[in-house]
């Protein structure tokens, strides 16, 4: 995010805000890749148990649920917005969760003796983790392939141009991701009639921001 706020140089003339794209592609690559270790480790502990401090493991994950549920309360209202909090969001929330399941079973291993259910519990968490990793793996990708943001339909934004006064047919048009948050819009409008061709820019610029958040446009008529 702090990349994001670097203007455009001579050799970077859109600035730095597709680092938020990496980002949030590297924070569900990381996620995955956590996933497979603790899926191997669960394997090897199926044939070969090992002893769980079950006390220790409660209240260390009693202050994982804290801080981290703490955490994901603090990301909530933005993860709607920006994919790279959404990420940020889905990364605390799954470690509050897994904590949540480590107490539970610390407490049963301490109560039952039961050392099968570490590696239960480590590949339940995985299924968890990968369930609500994927989508925003999914919508990284999308965003690093420069795919329609999700919340824009691109039929939608060529009937909003083409109900602007004089146009005719729209051509070329692209809607594609600046950064988790930034869009941009290039299109061709044909106009009919001798109508003053900045005005029409205008008009169109200002309804692409207004109804599809759409900042950075550039028309040709």
């Amino acid at each position: 995010m702090r990349l994001a706020q670097r203007g455009p140089t001579q050799t970077r003339t859109y600035g730095w805000g597709r680092g938020t794209i990496l980002a949030s592609l590297s924070n569900a690559v990381v996620l995955l890749f956590g996933c497979g270790a603790i899926t191997i480790e669960a394997a090897r502990r199926f044939s070969h148990p090992h002893p769980v401090a079950g006390d220790l493991v409660m209240w260390v994950a009693a202050i994982g649920i804290v801080l981290n549920g703490a955490t994901a309360l603090m990301f909530m209202r933005g993860r709607k917005h920006d994919l790279n909090i959404k990420g940020a969001f889905v990364h605390m929330a799954s470690d509050a969760a897994v904590s949540a399941g480590v107490v539970i079973t610390g407490l049963l291993i301490h109560l039952t003796g039961w050392l099968w259910l570490d590696p239960v519990t480590s590949l339940l968490i995985v299924v968890v983790i990968v369930i609500g990793t994927w989508g925003l793996l999914r919508d990284s990708v999308n965003l690093a392939m420069d795919v329609v943001p999700v919340g824009i339909a691109l039929d939608e934004v060529e009937k909003t141009l083409l109900a602007l006064p004089g146009v005719i047919e729209v051509h070329d048009l692209h809607v594609w991701p600046l950064s988790t948050t930034q869009t941009a819009l290039t299109a061709h409008l044909i106009q009919a009639g001798t109508n003053e061709v900045n005005v029409l820019i205008q008009q169109a610029s200002e309804q692409v921001r207004e109804r599809f958040g759409i900042g950075h446009s550039t028309f040709q008529v």
